[in-house]
């Protein structure tokens, strides 16, 4: 998978591109979680979820916020590191100007920043949200939620407690014409520890399969 090397707002950008062969794949990016405390592209959860993504036939980009390995800047209290995740999509979508279909997946505060990017850019047209950290981030941005997605906790988590999810799925349920679909993965913390991780990627896969097949967002 080639290493590349894009543009940010605050200099180069590190990143992993995974392209398929089709040149109307769908696209996908995936955003890691929090740069001061070890988040980095290859963390297992990113990782995995990439190549979720891949084998269901979606060119993919996962990258560094700026601080982290080879991108260049410094940490931005999550202002910054949305103006990288728009540079990444920016890049990604120069790279395949047929696609039909755009997702973001992000873990933990990857989740809170694909969800800020899902409401700057309409032609995303689903989200993967693990771990959403509804319990140290508003979310109230979120007003209202411009496409459909899954957010999926651990019922174990004690970083993100599944409970603060449900209050603002609940919130986002009241809007009309989408459907934010909620699943929790019995015993799962945080970080999806095994046998986790793979029910995890399967919840994600069958959403995603299913998602893909409707005509509607």
């Amino acid at each position: 998978m080639p290493e590349v090397i894009f543009p940010g707002p605050e200099g180069r950008l590190e990143g992993r591109y995974h392209p398929q062969k089709e040149r109307d794949a769908p696209i996908a990016i995936v955003l890691h979680p929090h740069p001061q405390f070890g988040g980095t592209m290859n963390h297992k959860v990113v990782h995995a979820l990439h190549y979720a993504f891949f084998n269901m036939g979606f060119t993919v980009l996962r990258f560094n916020f700026r601080g982290v390995g080879r991108s260049q800047g410094e940490y931005d209290q999550g202002i910054g590191e949305l103006s990288d995740a728009a540079s990444a999509l920016d890049y990604l979508q120069s790279m395949n100007n047929n696609s039909k279909h755009c997702w973001v997946a992000g873990f933990s505060f990857g989740a809170w920043i694909g969800m800020q990017l899902l409401m700057r850019r309409p032609e995303i047209t689903g989200f993967i949200s693990v771990s959403p950290p509804a319990n140290m981030y508003d979310f109230s941005f979120l007003a209202p939620c411009p496409s459909s997605g899954l957010m999926i906790n651990g019922t174990a988590d004690r970083v993100a407690p599944p409970a603060d999810t449900v209050g603002l799925v609940n919130k986002l349920h009241e809007q009309k014409g989408i459907t934010i679909t909620h699943t929790e993965v019995e015993g799962a913390g945080h970080f999806f520890e095994q046998p986790h991780m793979d029910t995890l990627i399967g919840h994600t896969t069958d959403y995603v399969k299913r998602r893909l097949t409707e005509t509607s967002r």
